[in-house]
């Protein structure tokens, strides 16, 4: 259930996360998505009380277990947006994954956009309205 936050005019970046599962070993090596001029890797780690933001360059499934991309841990940044993304749009995203086998395969999905007050399911108990 992949999902894209929603953004405020003139923002030049923002979030994609959804949970990724792979049947073998293999890497996320690539995304793309023509609503942005550049995606990137990034990866959210707790250095004592301090937040750090680094780039990866690839994000390694494991087979059979499933990798969250969400806050707080790996996700996907769009940057350079070309406009605003508005709550209720689909956003074409292209992944990259490389087998062990380093045949690579590209998988298009069509990925909403949510409000920027929508958690996802990392977020905790989930509120109903």
């Amino acid at each position: 259930a992949p999902w894209i936050r929603a953004t405020v005019p003139q923002q030049e970046s923002t979030g994609v996360f959804m949970h990724l599962q792979s049947a073998q070993n293999a890497r996320l090596v690539g995304v793309r998505t023509p609503a942005a001029s550049k995606s990137e890797f990034h990866q959210m780690d707790m250095r004592g009380h301090t937040m750090k933001m680094q780039q990866v360059d690839a994000i390694d499934l494991a087979a059979g277990k499933g990798v969250n991309l969400a806050s707080g841990g790996y996700h996907i940044m769009l940057i350079g947006l070309k406009r605003q993304l508005k709550a209720g749009e689909v956003v074409p995203l292209t992944i990259v994954v490389e087998g062990k086998d380093k045949k690579r395969e590209r998988i298009t999905l069509k990925v909403p956009v949510k409000p920027l007050t929508f958690a996802g399911p990392s977020a905790g108990p989930s509120r109903h309205h």
